[in-house]
């Protein structure tokens, strides 16, 4: 019993033990790239962009971006390709 062990089953076990590990060490390495500061801005009655802005983020999060920081006020947008304040941002983790 105890070759039969060592003959068929520890083999399996080492090839399995190997894949597992591979697959980890793959996954730590696709590890979440953090994405760089975007400005926000206060949008304009006419949906433009005024001269007001503060530092938001571009990776959804539990919070929008706010001008003045905080979780209430006016909430800050970024740009799009047309100029406007139109591109929803949340508040950057600190």
């Amino acid at each position: 019993m105890k070759t039969l062990f060592l003959k068929n089953v520890m083999p399996i076990a080492v090839v399995a033990l190997a894949i597992s590990g591979a697959f980890v060490t793959t996954s730590m390495q696709s590890t979440a790239k953090l994405s760089p500061p975007q400005v926000g801005y206060k949008p304009n009655p006419n949906g433009t962009c005024s001269n007001i802005s503060t530092q938001c983020d571009n990776t959804q999060k539990e919070f929008l971006c706010y001008i003045g920081g905080g979780t209430s006020g006016v909430q800050a947008f970024g740009k799009d390709a047309n100029n406007n304040c139109v591109v929803t941002l949340w508040r950057p983790m600190n």
